[in-house]
């Protein structure tokens, strides 16, 4: 183990360049980190933290953006899985339930919030007692997780109770319901600050910079060769383990060194539309069975998220598409509950993602383990993959626990139950104290509220850039929620380096304005360029690129099948700096 000294938590020019320096100093005689991460999802980002605060050296690499996969695609639900307790999974559900309970109260409380839903209920008599005896031992299992619940109990609804919490419904829909909690989360911002998290205690953090090869010692892996996408540069990182964290890639990734003893991922699309608040009335969130998966209508701010789908993709990976076929099969579904059925007129943005599942014998992605696997199929190399993105802590713990087993040095257990990410301490004294923050501040108070719930305690560092140059308190262009200051925040501490990281993941302008960022794309480009160092050049390519990007992905979603929307979201090449 190597003495690590953090940056502060800064992801931006300069400790990207600090970082890089570092990491080529590894091939350097007694130089080598302890732990290489390769990907930068919520497990690899998960890993990076565990093994750091474990007082080993570091190193994370993600070929693109962090978080720029599966883990900001998803549901933005943290919860246990009432599917899974259907199932009688019971260690799954209670392990998610736990781990629930401290993103919500202890690691994360300024970016995870509780959430409500409904669990209608269609047959009288019957459908009730079992239901109810279903979600009352969920609310059990996480009273005896040993940690805060983080949300309220469930409670018994009539069909008029029903009715007055969701008017929207059709009267005839449901005989009653329950309403119960989960949890909610940014998945891209809490990744973003994950390995912000990781960076402030030593973790040396780089994206686009991708692993074209691993550096092997006869049979042991030793390494990884990376190639930088920023400058076209190539170099070799060597590391005592190299932990391979890339989900849907993890096939991709583990050939390179070997094809035995594998694990393979299956990839399952799930595809999600963005819809105004306002296209139908109800207090809380609802949970609907399909004849293939699960239907989440989720409050989601000024909008609601509904999804998911599930089903099997051999396209490609890195661009998911969602096909019209996806988006009609939702509206079906949810249109059958609603008084007022909605239209594709009233689909304000579409997402679509890859789970990745370990692959059984079953031919439906629905019914494949949503448990994480741990392997060590060479010497140097550990594998993880499947698992839930609410207990990615869990799946990183075990990774890095298994990568720690074969070195020399006695290596303390994970304490990642115990670090809050940054901006977690002292959030709950900055809400109390929004109203006079907002007056020494000039900042409205509905616009501190908005930079609390995103960065916690660390909204002084958003207000000390807007304190500088106050027209960065103004919104960017059709997303009102969004502040001008939150664009140089990405670039300057967050990691952006692309306009369309700021549109697509620190912010989530590109699904929730009718435009999908559109018009906001030139100032982004601006005040990134000006943090960047970019070209003219460069900031118009960039916007150039985003435009394209949207127009792609509107083309994909008016496609009838997968194959057809996959060649037309195709159509845009990744967005590479001009040299």
């Amino acid at each position: 183990m190597q003495t690590v000294r953090g940056n502060g938590g800064t992801l931006g020019p300069e400790a990207r360049e600090a970082a890089i320096q570092r990491l080529r100093e590894t091939a350097q005689p007694g130089r080598e980190l302890d732990i290489l991460i390769v990907g930068g999802g919520i497990v690899g980002a998960g890993a990076a933290l565990d093994a750091v605060t474990r007082g080993l050296s570091v190193g994370i690499v993600e070929a693109n953006d962090w978080a720029a996969g599966t883990s900001s695609r998803s549901s933005k639900l943290i919860h246990g899985g009432l599917r899974y307790l259907e199932m009688l999974d019971f260690a799954l559900v209670k392990e998610a339930l736990q781990e629930r309970g401290l993103l919500l109260s202890e690691l994360a409380p300024h970016l995870a919030r509780p959430v409500p839903f409904l669990y209608p209920l269609t047959k009288p008599f019957i459908e009730r007692p079992y239901v109810g005896a279903g979600i009352a031992l969920y609310d059990a299992m996480s009273v005896s997780s040993g940690h805060s619940r983080g949300v309220p109990f469930h409670k018994h609804l009539t069909r008029r109770g029903t009715l007055r919490a969701a008017p929207s419904l059709k009267d005839d829909a449901f005989v009653g319901a329950i309403r119960y909690y989960d949890g909610q989360v940014d998945d891209a911002k809490y990744v973003a600050n994950l390995v912000r998290t990781a960076a402030h205690y030593g973790a040396h953090a780089v994206n686009q910079m991708a692993v074209v090869d691993f550096l092997r010692e006869g049979e042991r892996v030793v390494g990884a060769k990376v190639a930088n996408h920023e400058d076209g540069s190539q170099f070799n990182i060597r590391a005592k383990q190299v932990i391979n964290a890339t989900g849907v890639w993890t096939d991709e990734t583990q050939a390179m060194v070997t094809e035995r003893g594998q694990l393979k991922v299956r990839a399952s699309k799930g595809i999600h539309l963005v819809v105004p608040r306002d296209r139908f009335q109800s207090t809380v969130g609802l949970i609907l069975r399909t004849e293939k998966s699960v239907l989440f209508v989720i409050p989601w701010g000024r909008h609601w998220i509904i999804g998911t789908t599930d089903t099997e993709w051999n396209l490609d990976k890195a661009h998911p598409a969602a096909s019209s076929k996806d988006i009609d099969y939702i509206l079906e579904h949810v249109n059958r509950v609603l008084k007022r059925p909605l239209t594709r007129e009233d689909v304000e943005g579409v997402y679509a993602g890859l789970r990745p599942l370990l692959a059984g014998e079953n031919d439906s992605t629905a019914k494949l383990s949503r448990e994480h696997v741990v392997a060590h199929p060479v010497p140097g190399l550990v594998v993880v993959a499947g698992g839930k993105w609410t207990t990615y802590r869990v799946m990183a713990r075990d990774a890095v626990d298994e990568a720690t087993r074969t070195l020399d040095e006695r290596v303390p257990p994970s304490c990642t139950e115990t670090i809050p990410l940054l901006g977690a301490s002292g959030f709950r004294a900055a809400w109390n104290r929004r109203n006079r923050t907002a007056a020494e501040s000039g900042v409205h108070v509905a616009r501190i509220e908005h930079l609390l719930n995103r960065y916690g305690s660390l909204t002084p560092e958003v207000l000390a850039l807007i304190e500088e140059s106050p027209e960065l308190a103004e919104p960017l262009p059709g997303a009102d929620d969004y502040l001008q200051a939150e664009a140089v925040y990405a670039a300057t501490h967050e990691g952006a380096r692309h306009v369309q990281d700021v549109l697509t993941r620190r912010t989530r302008i590109s699904i929730e304005a009718w435009d999908r960022g559109v018009s906001a794309a030139p100032v982004v480009a601006k005040l990134m360029g000006d943090v960047l160092g970019w070209s003219e050049a460069q900031r118009e390519n960039e916007v150039r690129h985003y435009i394209a990007r949207v127009d792609a992905e509107r083309l994909s979603q008016q496609q009838p099948d997968d194959e057809s929307a996959d060649a037309a979201r195709l159509g845009v090449e990744d967005i590479v700096p001009l040299r």
